[in-house]
């Protein structure tokens, strides 16, 4: 499945309704270990088709961020029926992010 682009326009609909685990990559484009952890996020997303894997840029989607307190990046947080479950931060082994799921 490819990897959703999440705002705060969609993120009701895309995380917070969402039946299936969703995985959010909070990231930046000028983020050297964010850019790095791309290919990984693809793979998970590619590899694990029953979940939702998507992406926040936290330079377009402040609020988000703010909402979730996320103060480094890359964050990965794991939402289950609407509610955050797990959080890492920083570069992870792909093996790490799934562990979350």
């Amino acid at each position: 499945m490819a990897v959703l682009t999440v705002t705060k326009n969609n993120f009701e609909e895309l995380v917070k309704n969402s039946d299936a685990p969703v995985l959010l990559d909070f990231w930046a484009g000028w983020c050297g270990p964010c850019r790095m952890m791309g290919p990984v996020v693809e793979e998970i997303a590619e590899a694990h088709p029953e979940i939702r894997v998507g992406k926040v840029d936290v330079d377009k989607e402040t609020e988000l961020a703010q909402m979730f307190n996320v103060l480094s990046i890359p964050t990965f947080i794991v939402f289950k029926k609407g509610e955050a479950v797990a959080r890492t931060a920083g570069v992870r082994p792909k093996a790490s992010l799934e562990a979350l799921l």
